[in-house]
């Protein structure tokens, strides 16, 4: 964004007043945003954050739709980093208000776009944000009337998108803080969208922990377990 630009400005004092707790203030600051905008790029901005200030998730949603119909007027790599967010707060705001295959869809668009968002830390929140929602997304429809065949992620059987033995082993590590099996799974595990590479991917670091030997031996059991059902399940969904 350009940090000149007077609508980002004003968002910007909208998040500070936000942060401090003066929510009356960061409502009008956004609105003020939303009202200097001079093209579609601006009132794009400025309705991402107008959205975060509703009060009801039917008014959320409205906003966040603007800020993507916006962004489709503007159309040029401005807004490409934009789309993973959009999509993820607009599948949030469908889901809240119940509409799952909706939600879904946009949880899917936003794991489509997920290579323009910049790797580090907001990149990861807005991955694990996307994983999630797929998972939750699935597991909804799959409880709904005639969903019960309701496609999954490749790999989304436990809680982190893992098979039921690395299910079982984060649940040992979290148990005895066994921080560095953690620190390299979790990512993988939180960051899996059901695409084949993610999948290749969790095979890769689970194969490298299983490698590194210093897991007690009912573990690399289960390792060995683990990588043998997401290998099945990365078959399963083809190419």
């Amino acid at each position: 964004m350009d940090a000149e630009n007077p609508v980002v400005l004003l968002c910007v004092r909208g998040m500070r007043a936000e942060a401090a707790g003066r929510a009356d203030e960061a409502h009008r600051l956004f609105t003020e945003a939303w009202e200097s905008a001079v093209d579609d790029y601006d009132a794009c901005v400025a309705a991402h954050y107008l959205a975060r200030r509703q009060s009801s998730a039917e008014e959320t949603l409205r906003w966040n739709r603007e800020c993507l119909e916006r962004a489709d007027r503007v159309g040029d790599e401005r807004v490409a980093g934009f789309y993973p967010s959009l999509h993820l707060n607009i599948a949030k705001s469908l889901a809240e208000l119940g509409s799952v295959g909706p939600a879904r869809e946009h949880y899917e668009r936003a794991a489509a776009h997920i290579d323009a968002v910049p790797e580090g830390p907001y990149g990861d929140w807005i991955r694990f944000a996307v994983a999630e929602g797929l998972r939750t997304g699935s597991a909804a429809a799959a409880g709904a009337p005639g969903q019960a065949d309701a496609p999954r992620p490749a790999g989304a059987a436990g809680p982190a998108g893992a098979a039921g033995a690395v299910d079982e082993l984060v649940t040992l590590w979290c148990a005895r803080q066994e921080l560095k099996a953690l620190g390299l799974v979790l990512p993988v595990l939180l960051g899996n969208l059901g695409t084949v590479a993610d999948q290749e991917r969790t095979v890769l670091v689970l194969r490298m922990v299983h490698a590194g030997r210093w897991l007690p031996e009912r573990e690399q059991a289960l390792l060995e377990r683990g990588i043998s059902e997401l290998t099945e399940i990365g078959a399963a969904a083809g190419p």
